[in-house]
């Protein structure tokens, strides 16, 4: 009996060992070790001992021997994100925001199709938004504020319907908005903020009916502001200034009860929404602040 409970205890044992040694994948390990060598990972605040289990590595989660989480956010990072990231197909976020990373972000990362979380911001990054980046139609946040990226928003944005949070201001992106961020019906945030985007909005903002904050202030946006922004009933938070817009009628009778804040370049309108008298939820006000929360 003796012995028969020694051997039971024994392979529970190596069980629980093995379990605690599993090893990802080798093409995802590769992955790992590329992003350490081309961000200067020796520099890194936390950095990683290569020689040790990727389990133990800092901002690496594996679960089922598979990287689901990669969280390297203000972290010293400094470098570009190598090709190879895509072969950690099974990542649900990737944040490498607060960093100093440089060069463009790679096509490649539109095959991480599993992704909810993509984190870019406050970084050097430079380019284009890869133009599939609809690929990506689990994502519910992407964050690439305050970067150096040029160009348009990509027409494929619009297949990526999951979206809850979009926040690509402070860059340089140009041209129109895209018609297909009309298909971004749980789009509770879109910030647009401080880019070069031009021309008159011919997207029916009207139809993204769960935004609370709407950012499109310091762009180059002419025409009338659009009448169907004063329909979206959860506005929280509406910035427009430093546009060449020419009317505002629009905006004569905003439907929203929780408007926390308002600002345009109309002081009539801006007085209007901005008094005592606007009833406002102090519990839902908007943090227009790009902090570092030190999230790790």
């Amino acid at each position: 009996m003796r012995r028969i409970l020694l051997v039971c205890n024994l392979l529970i044992g190596v069980f629980f060992v093995t379990a605690a040694t599993a090893q990802i994948s080798k093409a995802e390990k590769k992955a790992l070790v590329d992003l350490y060598s081309s961000t200067s990972g020796d520099s890194w605040k936390h950095s990683w001992d290569l020689q040790s289990s990727p389990n133990s590595w800092y901002g690496v989660t594996i679960k089922e021997d598979q990287v689901v989480s990669l969280n390297l956010h203000h972290n010293n990072l400094e470098g570009t994100i190598p090709e190879s990231i895509k072969n950690l197909k099974h990542l649900k976020k990737l944040n490498l925001a607060f960093n100093k990373i440089t060069g463009e972000i790679p096509y490649q990362l539109v095959e991480l199709t599993k992704l909810r979380v993509l984190n870019l911001e406050m970084n050097r990054l430079k380019g284009i938004i890869p133009i599939n980046i609809g690929q990506l139609i689990e994502l519910k946040e992407l964050t690439l504020f305050n970067n150096m990226l040029e160009g348009n928003i990509p027409e494929s944005l619009g297949n990526a319907r999951k979206i809850k949070t979009l926040n690509l201001s402070s860059n340089f992106l140009s041209g129109d908005l895209p018609k297909s961020l009309e298909n971004l019906v749980n789009l509770e945030s879109l910030e647009l903020f401080g880019n070069k985007f031009s021309g008159e909005i011919e997207v029916d903002l009207g139809k993204l009916k769960k935004l609370t904050q709407l950012v499109l202030a310091y762009n180059e946006f002419k025409g009338a502001v659009p009448i169907n922004l004063q329909n979206l009933r959860s506005l929280e938070f509406l910035q427009l200034q430093g546009n060449q817009f020419d009317s505002f009628v629009g905006l004569q009778n905003i439907k929203s009860l929780g408007l926390a804040t308002f600002d345009s370049d109309n002081t009539v309108l801006n007085k209007k929404y901005n008094t005592p008298n606007w009833k406002v939820d102090d519990s839902r006000m908007a943090d227009t602040k790009f902090e570092d929360d030190n999230d790790n």
